[in-house]
């Protein structure tokens, strides 16, 4: 089964995007394991993990120059306006277009 990381300061609001895009998931008879996480714990969530993608939130995109070097798969910030909005349908289509 496909992965795919969230992460953002704590872990915590990035969880309720995580939900909404399960949702979003089940919805379009998708089936994929989406979790969220620390982005100061990133790469050892991607060693244990081995996502297919990694989002991160915009508050922490300062973090993306340091774990891209890290990590061998695509990262990207998402979308703040889908972030902010916590639009699993457009967070998801993200992730699916990355793959």
């Amino acid at each position: 089964m496909k992965t795919i990381m969230l992460a953002c300061a704590g872990g915590m609001s990035s969880s309720l995007l995580v939900t909404r895009m399960k949702k979003a998931m089940v919805k379009r008879n998708l089936e994929f394991n989406i979790f969220a996480t620390g982005a100061d714990v990133i790469p050892d969530e991607y060693r244990k993990t081995h996502p297919e993608v990694i989002l991160i939130g915009p508050q922490v995109s300062y973090m993306l120059a340091k774990v891209k070097p890290e990590v061998d798969v695509p990262i990207a910030v998402i979308d703040s306006k889908s972030y902010g909005l916590m639009d699993g349908e457009k967070v998801l289509d993200q992730a699916l277009a990355m793959m």
